[in-house]
């Protein structure tokens, strides 16, 4: 008999990649296309849906090709996708304008004249997010307010408001299927993550009808099929959607309450399944879904850090301090164990658990001993600090200690990093091989959903390589306290 593989999709803010996975969970090959980014003059961040179809298209053909594998062997489909990143489009599937992507923040007049009729307390309240225009609700909100077409067209019912996800199910399935899924509902500012649905007052607040919304969906149903444009003989489901960071979470197998994941990127995504109830914080974590697997729903307290593998472009492209991030290791290891110099990356203000955009970042307790090697661990040290701060701030609010954390992402093959990491944050360390955890759980929701994959062995998977805690507890609470003043002084309240 013919092997069968699932296709996972990650439409991420760069690119759109696809992966092709095994009955094993073993990836066998990925490709990416790359998609423009729009930045305008006023500074809009805006993507081309169009070109991203396409691309999701094409891409699923080249990794086919790669992968040297039958097209009708692929059995199902999983997606993940760039959050808040909001599209518009008609009935036909012809997008309005360019997607805004989540960073884009010209939305900011819609959430400041929320927060100022006193909405903020509310939104929170029913969606675990701070009012922001960051998130998908100020972004529609802003498109219904600045184009009449999108207005003529909510009157007749012929506008769809959605994320990534929504939009390539959309297309994928010819304009059959609109629907999101859980985790990305959770993410919008317009579902209400205790009762499960689309919240009618917060939809009144942002002035978005509810008809314009897709149908959320559990992540591991069906969302429809397709046939990627004619391109398989026959059609395949569509039988799994997660936002990108959910997705890594289920990746790395962290099912279960208590587990955590870091992905290391430019910035930093900390996320903790918390189980089946939701917990608000009280320490400027964010409170969302992980997702709807079957009957039961899972939530997750998240934290986001702006500047992790963005600290090292900057002492590479900014200050020159080196030529290759790979040059930071051995740097760290070379630095004066005496030196305690701190660098607090606060370029564009300090996110969890602190939320000060105005605060400024800072170099400083500098001595003679404060060179290149002191200033390039800093760098380094001050990425597992700001994560350290977000796992402090959740084992808060759940009442739970973090034992272990699940890692990926390219500045996880640091050691200085992992191992500062290890004992910043008393836990275990496990490093995923796998680069690709979005995409890989994207395909891993879908086999699920299909009954494709052994659940028991699926995240048994490769070795991974585990750091333990080895610094004395001395040393740890001397150089954390010392962040601690450092964060302090680069908060602009002082």
């Amino acid at each position: 008999s013919m092997g069968k593989y699932i296709l996972g999709i990650d439409q991420s803010t760069q690119g759109t990649k696809a992966l092709i996975v095994d009955k094993k969970g073993r990836l066998c090959a990925r490709c990416d296309i790359a998609h423009k980014q729009m930045i305008s003059r006023g500074g809009w961040i805006s993507h081309n849906p169009e070109e991203i179809y396409a691309g999701t298209i094409q891409v699923v053909k080249n990794v086919v090709e790669k992968a040297g594998i039958n097209k009708n062997s692929l059995v199902a489909v999983g997606i993940s996708n760039q959050r808040e990143t909001t599209a518009v489009w008609d009935r036909a599937g012809k997008p309005l304008c360019p997607a805004i992507v989540w960073q884009c923040d010209r939305a900011r007049k819609v959430s400041d004249r929320l927060v100022e009729k006193g909405y903020g307390d509310v939104v929170r309240a029913k969606t675990g997010i701070s009012l922001s225009p960051y998130f998908p609700a100020s972004k529609m909100a802003w498109i219904l307010e600045n184009m009449s077409k999108a207005r003529e067209l909510t009157d007749s019912g012929d506008l769809m408001l959605g994320t990534m996800d929504a939009f390539l199910i959309y297309r994928l399935t010819g304009g059959r299927d609109f629907r999101t899924d859980y985790s990305n509902a959770s993410r919008t500012q317009l579902f209400n993550i205790s009762k499960l649905m689309w919240d009618d007052d917060l939809c009144e607040i942002f002035g978005v009808p509810e008809k314009c919304l897709p149908k959320v969906t559990a992540s591991d149903a069906c969302f429809g099929e397709t046939d990627f444009d004619g391109y398989l003989d026959e059609k395949i489901p569509i039988h799994g959607v997660l936002g990108d960071s959910h997705a890594a979470l289920l990746g790395h197998g962290c099912l279960e309450a208590g587990m955590t994941k870091t992905t290391y990127g430019t910035g930093s995504s900390v996320m903790m399944n918390v189980g089946e109830k939701p917990v608000f914080s009280e320490n400027g974590i964010v409170s969302s879904l992980a997702w709807k697997l079957g009957d039961s729903v899972n939530y997750v307290l998240e934290g986001n850090i702006n500047y992790a593998g963005a600290v090292i472009s900057w002492l590479k492209n900014d200050v020159k301090l080196i030529d290759s991030a790979a040059e930071t290791e051995a740097l760290s290891y070379e630095a004066a164990k005496e030196d305690d110099s701190y660098l607090v990356p606060a370029f564009t203000g300090l996110g969890a658990p602190y939320w000060d955009s105005h605060a400024r970042a800072i170099l400083c307790n500098m001595s003679r001993t404060t060179g290149r090697a002191e200033i390039v661990r800093d760098a380094v040290e001050c990425i597992a600090y700001q994560i350290t701060d977000i796992i402090k701030a959740m084992e808060k609010d759940s009442g739970s200690k973090i034992k272990e954390l699940c890692v990926d992402g390219g500045p996880t093959g640091n050691n200085y990093l992992m191992q500062f990491q290890s004992d910043m944050a008393d836990a275990a360390i496990h490093i995923s091989e796998a680069e690709e955890m979005s995409g890989l759980g994207a395909a891993y929701v879908a086999g699920l959903g299909i009954g494709f994959f052994d659940r028991k062995t699926l995240f048994q998977g490769e070795d991974r390589k585990t750091y333990l805690p080895e610094m004395s507890h001395e040393d740890v609470a001397k150089k954390y306290d010392g962040w601690k003043k450092a964060v302090e002084r680069a908060l602009i309240k002082n």
